[in-house]
């Protein structure tokens, strides 16, 4: 199936450290690309690849590029290394983050290594990596699961000539450790949008990972952008209280499915919801990376992340000594954040209606969580125009109106 892309591009946007995020996302996917062999929980280290991060780029092209990176690197000391909670694989979370550590390769000339398979429930596993990436001489280490975040503070404060930046947490310090995150529900909103209009039964299922403010932001923000189109939409939620586990999510979407959903989204890192959607006939969102390969029968659309010129701006910052660790969280404006590819038989008025709101949204006039909202009891969250405040936003414990199944 062809698909049609809309892409963007990329500024800085501040954030205020805030403790209420409580937990983010933390991720895996299938299988690793990397010529290594990988064990779960047994930390693989690899220096700079020879690919490119590819976005709209040929293997010839990737291979041309991160050649002259290694060039570049010839005799430089300067480094930095990556933490990954799971093998890099072909599509998800981890695979989108390593396509930007090899942009930022790319485009810095800095030499880049990574560590995968790193436990971010194991302070003492996490602790260990940074120790050897410590000891292995590298000047930055960005760790990019939440669950790093304690220990990644504590690493920064015992070596403070080291650069910590540390994905999806709130913690930083005044020197050396900062945060990185973006707007993912900005997408998620016009994924809702198409999915609203694709489906037949008016019951659209979520594969969700676990009830914490980062995923309820999502499924809020998906229900809204399907409601838009189609207010008599329902999504139903189904957790699987994992990040990667293709079998538990392949089951949890035959479960929706056989309950009446007729098109899949999910906050999982596998294409496992996909392929269950392909088999039964029915459509899937994917989210992390563009899936669309995987199930291409099934594929409407993807929430996508794009690191690499937040991780080129945090490595050339370091390098030149001029890194302030500001908390980021990043939105459409930054380009951290879009929506990938749409399937070719999506309705072309609905594709219209989603490239306008997304310009609406690099344009910073369209808030997702603007009301009127109403909560999941028709509670009244935001009344006509109010925008919901930031600390409500990053703190999101609870379900919108449309949304069927319990938060926790």
């Amino acid at each position: 199936m062809k698909n049609t892309t809309v892409r963007c591009m990329l500024t800085r946007l501040f954030v205020p450290l805030l403790a209420l995020t409580l937990l983010a996302v933390a991720c895996a996917n299938d299988s690793s690309t990397e010529p290594v062999t990988t064990t779960t929980n047994q930390p693989t280290t690899t220096a700079a690849d020879s690919t490119d991060n590819g976005t709209d780029m040929d293997a010839d092209e990737m291979g041309s590029d991160a050649n002259s990176s290694a060039d570049a690197n010839d005799g430089e000391d300067f480094s930095a290394a990556f933490i990954y909670i799971s093998p890099i694989g072909e599509a998800g979370w981890t695979w989108a983050h390593d396509q930007g550590r090899l942009h930022a390769q790319r485009v810095t000339g800095v030499r880049t290594e990574f560590v995968e398979n790193i436990d971010d429930g194991s302070p003492a596993d996490t602790e260990a990596a940074i120790r050897t990436l410590v000891a292995d001489g590298h000047d930055v280490i960005i760790g990019t699961s939440f669950g790093y975040m304690d220990t990644m503070e504590e690493m920064a404060q015992e070596f403070p000539d080291v650069v910590f930046e540390h994905v999806s947490g709130f913690k930083s310090n005044d020197t050396n450790f900062g945060n990185t995150f973006g707007k993912i529900y900005q997408p998620r909103y016009l994924t809702g949008m198409i999915a609203g209009a694709t489906t037949q039964t008016n019951k659209i299922g979520y594969v969700a990972a676990f009830p914490i403010p980062e995923v309820a932001r999502g499924i809020n923000a998906f229900t809204l952008g399907a409601l838009r189109v189609n207010p008599d939409v329902e999504v139903h939620v189904n957790w699987t209280s994992t990040w990667f586990d293709p079998a538990l999510e392949g089951d949890a979407a035959d479960a929706l499915l056989e309950a009446g959903a007729d098109v899949i989204a999910m906050h999982q890192d596998t294409t496992a919801a996909g392929l269950a959607a392909e088999a039964a006939g029915a459509r899937w969102v994917s989210y992390n990376s563009d899936m669309s390969e995987f199930a291409p029968d099934a594929y409407l659309a993807s929430a996508i992340w794009n690191w690499g010129p937040r991780y080129a701006e945090i490595i050339s910052s370091a390098a030149d000594g001029t890194y302030t660790p500001v908390p980021y969280w990043g939105d459409y404006s930054d380009g951290i954040v879009d929506i990938g590819s749409i399937a070719d038989d999506v309705d072309a008025d609905i594709v219209d209606q989603v490239n306008e709101v997304r310009q609406q949204m690099i344009d910073g006039t369209f808030n997702v969580f603007e009301g009127p909202l109403f909560g999941q009891d028709d509670t009244q969250l935001l009344a006509d125009g109010e925008v919901m405040d930031f600390g409500t936003l990053l703190g999101e414990a609870f379900f919108v109106k449309g949304v069927i199944g319990d938060i926790g």
